[in-house]
């Protein structure tokens, strides 16, 4: 290459890192300058991993030409079970928080709508209530939490994972279940294990494996990823592929933080956000798939597989899901709920979308 090739080489690579330059500055010239606190899921969990944690902690910065920062900590490194994180917000020690909804659900009955066990089992029905469902969200988590919701997401499916003591037992029926101490981490999840004639334990997720191995749980319920990157299949022998739902989840932000932005700023998040929803919701369905291989037989592109055994539901058990959800399930969140305002918007919009109907 001679010096005139060289020269415009050079010359061509400043002024397109110029250009780079200029449209980034222009991108950002009407951003706030801010740091946010940032409390994410599980550490160990790829939703974290591969999304929450970059975005906040790599992504904002570069997208917003370093105006925008964020300090963002899993809950896994803060200690906190999950239970208590939109209280904490509420009062100002996050600016922003990822959440399960069934985690939270104590607090409001109508969040908990968003995520009844056993109402929806597929992914695509699933995102299609928790949209039909978002307006509902959007106000509880203004008046409830003084909180701004940015993002719907879903983990894989929540299904359950048994310790029976033998991987050769095949036959296995929600008769099973009766009198099994099945760890759970909401109401709902609660109304249906009691539905089946189990024991319902509330566990947080950290503490589950030993709580199996020390005999204190006999079932969990978990989604099928997350069971496989904790090691459950360390201490369980069945996986019965029955789901009770998507552990709903949200980004929500501290309203005084929200309304504090610029609507630049306030622009910036909701097109940047909307797209991170985008790959979540497509994550999940991958995650849930990778799941479900690894936990059993394979083939896993995660490591070893699980070895359990799994359990299709038969034409007995999904009517008798079916029963449960609607004489338990429904029933006792209805009440929980206790106005027909309530009942009337989960009706119409997750209730329509499911084809299940709840009643005071």
């Amino acid at each position: 290459m001679n010096f005139n090739s060289i020269r415009k080489a050079v010359v061509g690579a400043a002024i397109g890192a110029l250009a780079l330059t200029v449209t980034a500055g222009s991108a950002s010239a009407g951003l706030d300058t801010k740091e946010f606190k940032v409390v994410g899921t599980w550490s160990f969990l790829d939703h974290w991993k591969e999304r929450e944690g970059p975005f906040w902690n790599e992504k904002l910065s570069k997208l917003s030409g370093g105006k925008l920062t964020a300090n963002a900590k899993s809950q896994t490194e803060l200690g906190l079970s999950g239970f208590e994180i939109m209280r904490l917000m509420k009062l100002g020690v996050f600016d922003a928080a990822h959440v399960v909804t069934g985690y939270i659900a104590s607090d409001s009955p109508t969040i908990e709508g968003a995520d009844l066990a056993g109402v929806i089992q597929d992914l695509a029905s699933y995102r299609k209530a928790n949209e039909a469902y978002r307006s509902i969200l959007e106000r509880e988590f203004e008046t409830k939490y003084g909180a701004k919701l940015l993002m719907i997401y879903a983990w894989p499916s929540q299904q359950l994972f048994c310790n029976l003591g033998d991987k050769s037992i095949k036959n296995v029926s929600f008769d099973d279940l009766k009198g099994k101490k099945i760890r759970t981490y909401s109401k709902t999840l609660g109304d249906f294990v009691e539905g089946v004639g189990g024991a319902a334990v509330t566990i947080a997720f950290a503490e589950v494996v030993p709580a199996l191995q020390k005999g204190v749980a006999d079932c969990g319920l978990t989604g099928t990823l997350p069971a496989y990157n904790a090691k459950w299949w360390q201490v369980v022998t069945h996986n019965v592929r029955i789901r009770l739902g998507y552990a709903s989840s949200v980004l929500a932000m501290n309203l005084k933080v929200w309304n504090g932005l610029n609507a630049e700023t306030k622009a910036f998040f909701k097109k940047n956000i909307g797209e991170l929803e985008e790959q979540m919701w497509a994550s999940t369905q991958a995650n849930d798939d990778d799941g479900m291989a690894c936990n059993a037989n394979g083939p896993c592109p995660r490591g070893p597989v699980g070895g359990m055994t799994v359990i299709e539901p038969s034409a007995a058990d999904k009517a008798k899901l079916k029963d449960v959800v609607e004489n338990f399930v429904l029933k006792r969140w209805a009440k929980r709920c206790g106005t027909q305002k309530c009942v009337d918007e989960w009706n119409a919009t997750i209730g329509k979308v499911s084809g299940m109907k709840a009643s005071l």
